[in-house]
């Protein structure tokens, strides 16, 4: 063992290489206060040549040094602000102890510079954190579970099985059917009962976000990546979703030139930020949902064949609300125990005209139209009366009572078009642009006849 030791001499060039290995710069003193070492960082740092201090007592080189005072109380210091000419600098200072006795001193010096782009850094990273938890407060963590789809219809029932078996594995799924079926449920509770049910379940609605803004949520992107980006750049859906599910409603409304860095997603694994030059490693699972047909749109080349394929590894068919009439009451059910209405009763009537009803806009229209009714009926029992003109099996075929005025027959008839169009499309912000659409409509103008017509 004794032929390792080093000598004194070995031992002292030893400690001079690991001084001069770090990045700050070192001077060190020895009981008597005489500089016994020092690194080339710290001449950089504070314009004190080698041969100017070496061997010299500190005091007698820069008589407004605080290491000798460090010798003589033993006490550290911390942040001291020092200036030399144009140099600015920050020194942190220890006493050397060894036996219980000081037997030195070491300086250890960052230059204001060093010490601002450290400050710096500090702070992009508290904003980070800041954004972060920003961005985490529009994360949905699944709410839904299987048993929140009601109905005992066969192909329901066959579509929940091989959702569930879908479940078990982290192969994209694609969700397909009619507006309104449910399909964000389903992906829900797909998330809650896989491996990745405790990580971040993130739903994105490729439609109703602009195509020039999609890539930026989806991916992110660096500080200055072009004019109107934020100072710290911007965290990504996909980053945020990192071990968990991304939704991505609508997928066939995202932009053909986008629908290629998302492929090269879920074959790689990895994505760059906008503005940005390095790949990011991602773990995602994806659920996307469509109520389009894409394999139509690829013939057209409005959708990649590549990433059609490469989502439709697995593809689950909610089938529409008229094709499962039968479960028309357990869904009634649920609904109305779901916002405290268990008291309320359908009579016979009102249910056949429900039964009868075509449901273009599925279990979203159901839900709106026992909304409506609850708000119209006075009593505890919904009646054919309280149900939407839509629905009823009159609708379109009313007698106009010649003693009303025009206006008034207007105005009905306005409030009629704009309540079956919501409907069908829903009241959210996207339902309401689809509506606005369809009634061939500005958003503005539908809002302001909302106002005036007071439908809420």
């Amino acid at each position: 063992m004794g032929d390792t030791m080093l000598s004194q001499n070995q031992m002292v060039d030893w400690l001079e290489g690991v001084i001069e290995a770090i990045h700050d710069g070192i001077l060190v003193i020895d009981r008597n206060g005489t500089v016994q070492l020092i690194n080339e960082e710290y001449t950089q740092i504070t314009g004190v040549r080698r041969e100017q201090i070496i061997g010299k007592p500190l005091i007698q080189v820069r008589p407004s040094a605080k290491l000798p005072q460090v010798l003589k109380d033993g006490q550290a210091r911390e942040g001291v602000f020092r200036k030399e000419k144009s140099l600015e600098y920050v020194v942190d200072m220890a006493p050397i102890i060894k036996d219980d006795e000081v037997v030195g001193a070491v300086s250890v010096c960052k230059s204001i510079p060093e010490v601002y782009q450290l400050s710096e850094e500090l702070k992009r990273s508290r904003k980070r954190v800041q954004q972060l938890k920003q961005a985490f407060g529009r994360i949905h963590q699944s709410t839904y579970t299987f048993s929140h789809i009601v109905g005992q219809n066969i192909d329901l029932l066959h579509m929940i099985e091989r959702a569930k078996k879908a479940a078990a594995t982290n192969l994209s799924i694609l969700l397909t059917g009619e507006s309104g079926t449910g399909k964000e449920l389903v992906a829900q509770s797909i998330h809650h009962i896989s491996s990745r049910s405790s990580s971040p379940f993130v739903p994105v609605n490729c439609a109703a976000i602009p195509s020039t803004l999609l890539e930026s949520e989806l991916f992110g992107y660096e500080k200055g990546a072009f004019t109107s980006s934020k100072e710290d750049g911007k965290i990504g859906l996909f980053e945020l979703a990192h071990g968990g599910t991304l939704f991505l409603d609508e997928i066939g409304d995202m932009p053909v030139d986008l629908q290629s860095k998302l492929l090269r997603v879920l074959q790689e694994g990895t994505f760059r930020k906008i503005g940005g030059l390095e790949e990011q490693k991602v773990d995602v699972r994806i659920i996307a949902a469509t109520n389009k047909d894409l394999p139509s749109m690829v013939a057209n080349k409005k959708f990649r064949e590549d990433l059609f394929y490469r989502m439709n590894t697995i593809q689950l068919t909610i089938p529409p609300l008229r094709k499962r009439k039968d479960d028309i009451p357990a869904i009634l059910t649920s609904l109305l125990k779901e916002q405290g209405d268990s008291d309320i009763q359908i009579d016979p009537q009102a249910m056949s005209t429900l039964h009868q009803y075509e449901w273009p806009g599925n279990i979203r229209e159901l839900k709106n139209a026992v909304h409506y009714a609850i708000s119209m009926c006075e009593g505890s029992t919904i009646s054919v009366d309280h149900l939407p003109d839509t629905i009823r099996p009159t609708a379109g075929h009313r007698q106009i009572d010649s003693h009303r005025l025009l206006e008034d027959i207007l105005r009905d008839t306005e409030r009629e078009a704009i309540v079956s169009a919501l409907n069908k499309t829903g009241t959210s912000v996207i339902g309401k642009k689809a509506a606005a659409k369809q009634l061939g409509i500005s958003l503005a103008s539908l809002y302001n006849k909302l106002s005036k017509l007071n439908i809420t």
